[in-house]
């Protein structure tokens, strides 16, 4: 019985860092691609083969994720409420943070 060699990775995108695993979706924030677009990744930290790993300083040469946008929504609904105690100071306000879901198609 062998085990397949699972690629994963390390990636920067939108200034925030993820790891991705080829085949395998990733909710990251809002990307203004029309869904069903290809997007590639560069900015890869770290890449991964199974147990041989490259990592870069700051990035690896050479190494690209490509993904694919599925599709966009909305997070739940996060509650923010000020008050200010014996002052009579209230506020309320919600926020939902907008996402979007890739699905990532090969790691090189």
């Amino acid at each position: 019985m062998s085990k397949t060699a699972v690629k994963t990775a390390i990636v920067e995108f939108n200034g925030k860092q993820y790891q991705v695993e080829e085949g395998r979706y990733v909710v990251v924030d809002l990307v203004n691609q029309d869904p069903e677009t290809a997007i590639t990744m560069d900015k890869v930290l770290v890449a991964m083969n199974g147990e041989d790993a490259t990592i870069g300083a700051p990035y690896v040469e050479g190494a690209t994720v490509k993904a694919k946008v599925l599709n966009h929504f909305r997070g739940k609904k996060v509650i923010v409420y000020k008050m200010k105690r014996k002052k009579g100071y209230r506020r309320k306000n919600g926020h939902r943070q907008n996402y979007t879901r890739l699905q990532i198609d090969s790691i090189s």
